[in-house]
């Protein structure tokens, strides 16, 4: 049984305690995906709930295919272990910022959010499987991700 099921919300502190990312989320959903395995053991340690945005699961279920994930992706985000955390219409200066200072390795806008949302809430972990703009994007301009899972 995943984890996300054993565990109710009240078993796991409201703080969030770092960060997921959509390639981290859809390898926990899909088995047959590469990083499957790794984020599945990931996800057996790392500490709940984790932070998300609207514009990560925005870009979640566009990439889901079919009812059965559909309700699996749901049955994830009520179990507790993944909060969204909003954004508003006062955050869009900062990731305009955000997604300028990263020109050359274009951020998208869910990447922004992640990076946004990990200085508003002083978060430095980051579940995700895109290593190579998390090892480039820095939180406040220099404090680097602590990346999860680590490259296979």
């Amino acid at each position: 049984m995943p984890r996300y099921e054993r565990e109710s919300r009240a078993d796991m502190d409201n703080r969030p305690r770092g960060l997921i990312d959509t390639g981290a989320l859809l390898a926990l959903l899909h088995r047959g995906d590469r990083w499957h395995s790794a984020c599945v053991e990931t996800f057996a340690e790392i500490p709940l709930p984790l932070a998300t945005s609207a514009a990560v699961l925005t870009e979640l279920f566009h990439l889901l295919d079919g009812p059965h994930e559909f309700a699996a992706a749901w049955g994830f985000l009520r179990s507790g272990a993944v909060t969204v955390l909003p954004i508003s219409d006062e955050d869009l200066p900062d990731l305009e910022t955000l997604m300028a200072r990263y020109k050359d390795r274009p951020m998208d806008f869910a990447d922004a959010t992640l990076v946004y949302l990990a200085r508003r809430e002083d978060l430095v972990t980051i579940f995700t499987i895109d290593h190579d703009d998390f090892e480039t994007y820095r939180i406040e301009g220099k404090r680097r991700f602590r990346i999860v899972p680590t490259r296979s």
